[in-house]
């Protein structure tokens, strides 16, 4: 599914359950040591996903680490992004030379809890989310708020190698299965502009969320990156 959302440069792997008998790198290792079996087989399957999804780049099998905040530690010359929640794992990767950056998420397609929609949310995204609900009542617009936070987050980490706040970007969501995400705190410097927000695309499907962000070096420069 996950592909959709997704430029055709971008290799994809999904997995709806956990992969059996994927071997892990020492390197990986460390990443689960002491982890309940749940999140060993969560991180295990990720990672047979992103290995899968870098041999269609014609990469041979190889370690990614979980490094500095928690982000995963791809090749030399690529960039990449995974996600995991209950039913569903996946990895999106491209080679560095014709992607800048890539964020992808899945979430359960269920309401968040008042107080953490509070916690990760800003003014205006609340006037927003009651728009939208006004507009589609049935759908849970907050947990998809969370999801496309989350693939901003995974974008924005590799160009900043800095924690970024939820309250740092406000996203709009749109019905059109888009969002944009606006930066209130300095953006990294890319080539000759400075970030200043991302673009997106969702998907609701099989009682999950999907989001995903894609910046490709030969795309026009459009507002998500302005200088």
């Amino acid at each position: 599914m996950i592909e959709e959302l997704l430029p055709s440069g971008v290799r994809c792997a999904e997995a709806f359950d956990d992969l059996q008998e994927v071997p892990l790198y020492a390197e990986e290792e460390k990443a689960v040591v002491g982890a309940v079996d749940k999140r060993r087989r969560e991180f295990a399957t990720v990672r047979g996903c992103a290995r899968r999804a870098m041999a269609e780049l014609g990469l041979p099998p190889m370690a990614v680490p979980r490094g500095d905040g928690g982000a995963p530690v791809w090749p030399s010359s690529v960039v990449g992004s995974m996600t995991h929640c209950d039913g569903y794992r996946a990895c999106a990767v491209a080679w560095e030379r014709d992607v800048v950056t890539l964020g992808i998420d899945a979430e359960p397609a269920q309401r968040l809890p008042a107080d953490v929609v509070e916690a990760i949310s800003r003014p205006e995204e609340r006037t927003m989310l009651a728009e939208l609900t006004e507009a589609w009542s049935a759908f849970c617009w907050d947990r998809l708020l969370f999801c496309a936070k989350e693939a901003v987050y995974k974008a924005w980490y590799p160009l900043a190698r800095q924690w970024l706040d939820f309250h740092d970007a406000s996203v709009e969501l749109s019905l059109d299965h888009t969002f944009t995400a606006q930066l209130h705190v300095p953006g990294p410097a890319v080539g000759p502009l400075t970030v200043t927000g991302f673009t997106g695309r969702w998907l609701a499907r099989d009682g999950l969320l999907l989001t995903a962000i894609s910046r490709c070096k030969t795309a026009p420069w459009v507002p998500d990156l302005a200088g």
